[in-house]
């Protein structure tokens, strides 16, 4: 099968193109694993992370991606959920262990033994992948293969992140960085909670229109002070820059929910310049967002079908890969980027 292959850590800057082009074995699917065609693969920032070394090592040579919708091609011996044919989704989360307390109360992001896809195990970059028939989910037949690649990291974790906001409706919501996922989440926001309001923070111009486009009631720079004090915010952003701003803009008692794996180092002087009465004060607090659940996965088709939410893509051919990487590190965005695989 043809694949894109990431075999070792690099800076993006110093190397365009971080996969290469390889022929691998078509896998092989064990009794309760699925076999899938890939069709479409989303393209997310923790790829740029895992290149460049800011999430756990992977397991090298690996094939990245985890925004993966297809088709069961062949089934395992006791792999009895899916049929031949029927179109399955593949996120973030590949395995956990099944047995400690976290994944006992449907939280298997926090498990010790967590897998990621496209990190600790092949994803999909490729024509095929093989996955445990009890991590891939049925795609609601309104999305197209595109449309529903960047619902399952993008959706899922802004759906997980909007939830740990506790916000309600008719409070304010900040959304810092609008690329793939916020974007969704502004979406989702609009149906839960009508008449709350959303602001967005962004550093490109095009991104502030994006927001606008789509019902923001303010759009400024990531250093600008929102005209209202907002009672939740979710930031997305790659930066530590971003999160001092945030924080001046919540209200008594707002919460902001970082939603990144890791945070770039070439800003994190930022951290010094955290001013307690400024930026904590008044009960103000800070979340961070671990991964997804399979629940996250699940909740977030069904609100995305419900609604529907039919994401902003743009299609790459697989080989294209490093194209689309280094716009998304350039932040060259407009929704959501989507290998195409043939």
């Amino acid at each position: 099968m043809k694949a894109m292959v990431l075999n070792e850590i690099c800076n993006l800057e110093a190397n365009r193109t971080p996969l290469k082009p390889t022929v691998l074995p078509d896998p092989v699917p064990n009794e309760k694993e699925i076999l899938v065609k890939v069709s479409a693969c989303g393209v997310c920032h923790t790829e740029l992370d895992e290149i460049e070394g800011r999430t756990p090592p992977p397991q090298l040579p690996v094939v990245p991606g985890h925004q993966v919708v297809g088709t069961v091609k062949q089934t395992g011996l006791n792999a009895n959920r899916f049929k031949t044919g029927e179109r399955v989704g593949i996120a973030w989360i590949y395995s956990a262990c099944g047995k400690c307390r976290y994944c006992i109360q449907g939280d298997e992001n926090l498990c010790d033994g967590f897998r990621a896809t496209g990190r600790d195990a092949n994803g999909g970059y490729a024509q095929y992948m093989t996955v445990s028939q009890d991590f891939a989910f049925k795609i609601p037949d309104v999305f197209s293969d595109f449309q529903a690649a960047p619902l399952l990291c993008a959706g899922a974790i802004g759906f997980r992140s909007l939830m740990l906001t506790h916000i309600r409706n008719g409070q304010n919501l900040g959304l810092t960085g609008f690329g793939a996922s916020a974007h969704l989440v502004l979406k989702m926001t609009q149906h839960k909670y009508p008449e709350t309001k959303i602001f967005v923070f962004a550093r490109s111009e095009n991104e502030r229109d994006f927001a606008r486009e789509l019902g923001a009631v303010w759009s400024g720079d990531t250093e600008e002070e929102s005209p209202e004090k907002l009672d939740c915010i979710i930031d997305t952003t790659p930066a530590w820059k971003p999160v001092v701003g945030a924080l001046k803009n919540l209200t008594a008692g707002g919460r902001l929910v970082i939603n990144a794996i890791r945070k770039e180092d070439r800003d994190k002087d930022y951290l010094l310049k955290l001013n307690y009465p400024e930026h904590l004060w008044l009960e103000k607090e800070i979340k961070s967002v671990a991964n997804v659940a399979r629940m996250d996965v699940i909740g977030f088709l069904e609100l995305a079908a419900g609604i529907p939410i039919i994401p902003e893509v743009q299609e790459y051919c697989l080989e294209e890969a490093n194209t689309a990487l280094l716009e998304l590190k350039e932040r060259k965005i407009r929704g959501a980027k989507v290998l195409r695989i043939d």
